[in-house]
């Protein structure tokens, strides 16, 4: 039974940072493919930064360059770190994982996912 839980969100002020944390549960092995996403109010949730089990990143255009995915080695724990944010990033942010091969960047792509934890930037 594969488990994710996050957090690490809440409040903050523009321009300021918050680290995101996610730890997995339930997978028999370690480095699958794992994400960072966001649902904004009214619209799609989307990918913000996906990771695969070489290390190998990949970025939304909003968060290339203010936001950086990493994971604790040999475990399935991952990290959002966020700087610079702007209100636009306000929103529910999902950890997720994928057991199947590849490490896609469509939310529909990933079978696993967290609770979701609330960030807002005013």
């Amino acid at each position: 039974h594969v488990q994710l839980v996050e957090s690490g969100g809440g409040s903050v002020e523009v321009e300021g940072s918050l680290t995101l944390s996610c730890v997995a549960s339930g997978i028999t092995y370690v480095g699958p493919c794992m994400g960072w996403f966001r649902q904004i109010p009214g619209k799609e949730r989307e990918r913000v930064a996906t990771m695969g089990g070489y290390g190998r990143t990949s970025y939304s255009a909003s968060a290339a360059g203010r936001f950086t995915i990493t994971r604790d080695k040999g475990k399935n724990v991952v990290y959002l770190q966020m700087d610079n944010l702007k209100p636009g990033d306000t929103g529910t942010y999902y950890c997720a994982v994928r057991l199947n091969s590849g490490c896609p960047i469509r939310p529909g792509d990933f079978e696993h996912w967290g609770q979701g934890t609330q960030v807002t930037v005013s």
